[in-house]
């Protein structure tokens, strides 16, 4: 049943058998920020694009952008009066037609700003260019483009309509390491930028705990979980694949550079200023905001503070919660100066510990991942 009382800023509930696959998606989702779209082959994250932007039809489902109805049980809003945006795993640029004549060619098609369902969400044609690094590409074919270039145009050409959402189906799985590591770049700077939502399909949990705020996890069709992406990534019931990503991403502020070794120091940012970790050096320069991941396989609980261990990073907290998590092993989530830490530690090595919740423990961080 659809209940069409809701109204969110972002629903889509929906339906759909195709072939073998059976599809029930109820969603309510921000209106703002990267939402991650998490899942294995075939789970649904490209059914789910293609349904809300129009280009899979449905027949009973409730799709409604920023109070705007797209879809109701037989009402369809057609394809081309949805304002989206939208990036395929392909560029698929018009070969006969140069880079800015390709781009010209969307401009053209572009939504009126006051048709846009957002207020000042647009970037001008010169901030696109800017933050994607455009203009030296302008003048040539898409033939003479790498493929890491051919994904920035297709970008800048979904944004040249001037979209109220950005979809993006993807966008690096056909990259190399090197030109993803390039594309990434680019959308950290333009996530900053841009004042609507990108929904951002990957089945590469590293990319979206970069870019991600929100993150849905789809199984078999189905939601497994959604929500804030620090929620979603330290549930104890996530699919086996993503087991390994237990973690919590942190927005932290460098305060101190060691050029000696290479190493800088940043705090759990503003609302935590004294929890401080050393890190790997970046090019970021003291004030700075930097996003660090820690998952919980990378933190360990010692009883008191060595003395003469290789870690740089050995913080005091306590314990909060102690969970088993679905490998049978112990989830434990940890305070530290407000923040929170989890670590995964066997039942043994628990019992071995004693640990209690509210006990005053050290832990250990052997890893914690620059992100952006």
């Amino acid at each position: 049943m659809i209940d069409k009382t809701a109204n969110p800023s972002f629903n889509v509930q929906f339906e759909l058998s195709l072939s073998n696959n059976a599809f029930s998606i109820n969603l309510d989702l921000p209106n703002k920020g990267v939402i991650g779209v998490l899942g294995e082959s075939g789970s649904g994250k490209t059914t789910l694009l293609r349904v809300i932007s129009g280009l899979q039809p449905i027949d009973n489902g409730y799709i409604c952008f920023n109070n705007t109805v797209w879809q109701q049980d037989t009402f369809h809003l057609p394809v081309h009066k949805r304002p989206i945006g939208y990036v395929f795993q392909e560029a698929s640029l018009f070969s006969h037609l140069s880079i800015k004549q390709n781009l010209q060619f969307a401009e053209k098609r572009a939504w009126e700003e006051k048709q846009n369902t957002l207020k000042n969400a647009s970037l001008n044609r010169s901030d696109i260019y800017h933050i994607l690094n455009i203009e030296p590409l302008l003048n040539k074919q898409p033939h003479h483009l790498s493929g890491g270039e051919r994904q920035r145009v297709a970008i800048a050409r979904a944004l040249m309509i001037n979209p109220s959402i950005l979809l993006m189906d993807e966008p690096l799985s056909a990259l190399d390491y090197s030109r993803k590591q390039e594309v990434l770049a680019y959308l950290d700077k333009l996530k900053n930028e841009l004042q609507i939502p990108i929904i951002y399909v990957s089945h590469s949990s590293a990319e979206l705990a970069r870019l991600a705020d929100y993150l849905v996890v789809l199984e078999n069709g189905k939601v497994k979980a959604n929500g804030d992406i620090n929620q979603v990534l330290t549930q104890t019931d996530l699919p086996s694949y993503l087991q390994k990503d237990v973690s919590v991403i942190f927005s932290t502020c460098v305060i101190e550079k060691d050029k000696k070794w290479s190493l800088q120091k940043v705090s759990f940012c503003k609302d935590t200023p004294s929890a401080e970790l050393w890190i790997n050096d970046s090019t970021a320069r003291i004030g700075d905001t930097l996003r660090v991941q820690i998952f919980a396989k990378d933190v360990s609980i010692v009883l008191s503070k060595p003395n003469d261990s290789s870690i740089n990073n050995i913080l005091p907290c306590s314990i909060l919660s102690i969970q088993k998590d679905v490998q049978e092993m112990m989830l434990i989530e940890l305070n530290v100066d407000n923040a929170i830490l989890f670590t995964k530690i066997t039942q043994r090595s628990a019992n071995h510990l004693k640990l209690k919740i509210g006990m005053a423990v050290w832990a250990q961080i052997k890893s914690v991942a620059l992100i952006a």
